[in-house]
């Protein structure tokens, strides 16, 4: 073989690997990407879309809060892209988030208890009066559709998703990947058997990650639902919803978990609106309040509270103990990692508002907290 042929025969060679490392390439991201598709979730037909339709809080296609609110960041003195990636904020702590196994439950009167555990971000175990909600559970490694891309856990759930107690009712706040994840649905549908209460809307994505329809229970603003004695109640909140590229197909929400004694109120996402003392002023007071305190910035001011809002809004709610919820475990803005809780401890103290800041895994009993003894402040 002369030489012009041996290199006609390497281009060929060469041009036959690169299609094999192509294909390969291709297959590998088809691989790592296979359930992006269903991580997207699901839409509205038939007789859910007909009832989403119904709602005083739907017009034109979408959902909308009652107020005006911006959901698209804009901030036209800064570029948030380089700030993002050059920013000197510290966003993540310097050394590992404590984490703590929940300790025994109290005795006491069943009738009576309130307990709180939270997980890390918004993930919490509310048990009252001897039932168990598990609110906006999210165990995955990333809050993403995407197994390589997307904000990574700070830290580690303290405990396994096997190893949750049996509980009687699961509550998504909204459809966001930071409080509805596909995977811990599936790890639910495998060892619980609780039905989950969402929003409007919400059930599409449950349904087509094979939750049985007896499971979903859509809710309005102001419509209730009855589990074990419970009174699980949709309220308004001021945010947004979309986990693709079209946004508000549906509805987000607050929470009123009331037993026969005893209240609590969680958030979800929200900015601050006057809607918090409209609630308070209906379901109130409150034995325990779960609040958003992380994740703000004034590019977004309308859909994610400040600190200082979060008090408020407490007060507004007629609330008792303060829990912070929704920071330490995704870096989702561009504020030092630990600024939401110290904030939020100096307008507490400011405002004279009773404050429990447990660690992930930490038991909090509403009527003896732990005293606020700075523990992230070792860590940042």
């Amino acid at each position: 073989m002369g030489a012009a042929e041996e290199e006609a025969a390497e281009r060929a060679a060469g041009r036959g690997l690169w299609r094999v490392a192509g294909v390969a390439a291709l297959a590998g991201l088809a691989w790592v990407g296979r359930d992006v598709p269903a991580q997207l979730g699901g839409r509205l037909t038939g007789a859910r879309a007909e009832r989403a339709a119904r709602s005083p809080q739907f017009r034109d296609g979408t959902f909308h809060n009652r107020g005006s609110s911006r959901s698209m960041a804009g901030a036209p003195d800064r570029n948030l892209l380089k700030e993002l990636v050059f920013g000197k904020q510290k966003r993540r702590p310097t050394t590992s988030v404590p984490l703590l196994r929940p300790a025994p439950v109290p005795t006491g009167d069943p009738g009576r208890e309130l307990n709180v555990v939270w997980y890390g971000h918004a993930s919490t175990l509310i048990e009252i009066e001897g039932r168990r909600v598990l609110v906006d559970p999210v165990w995955s490694d990333r809050c993403s559709p995407s197994a390589l891309v997307g904000p990574r856990r700070i830290h580690e759930p303290p405990v396994r998703l096997d190893e949750l107690p049996p509980v009687d009712a699961v509550l998504i706040s909204h459809d966001h990947y930071d409080h509805l994840d596909l995977e811990t649905v599936r790890g639910l549908l495998a060892h619980q058997s609780a039905p989950f209460l969402v929003p409007l809307g919400v059930g599409a994505h449950l349904d087509r990650w094979g939750v049985p329809a007896e499971r979903i229970v859509e809710l309005d603003w102001s419509e209730s639902h009855q589990v074990g004695g419970l009174t699980l109640t949709a309220t308004p909140a001021q945010h947004f919803s979309g986990r693709g590229l079209r946004r508000d197909g549906t509805l987000w929400s607050s929470w009123v978990i009331a037993g026969a004694h005893r209240k609590v109120f969680y958030t979800g996402d929200s900015g601050y609106f006057d809607g918090y003392a409209a609630i308070g002023a209906e379901h109130g007071p409150f034995d325990v309040t779960l609040m958003q305190i992380g994740a703000y910035d004034r590019a977004w001011p309308s859909i994610h509270m400040f600190p200082e809002e979060a008090v408020a809004a407490h007060l507004d709610l007629r609330g008792g103990l303060f829990v912070p919820v929704h920071w330490a475990t995704f870096n989702l803005a561009l504020h030092d990692w630990s600024e939401p809780v110290d904030r939020l401890w100096a307008e507490a103290k400011a405002r004279d508002v009773r404050l429990a800041v447990p660690r992930p895994g930490e038991r909090v009993v509403v009527d003896d907290p732990p005293p606020v003894d700075g523990w992230w402040q070792a860590v940042a």
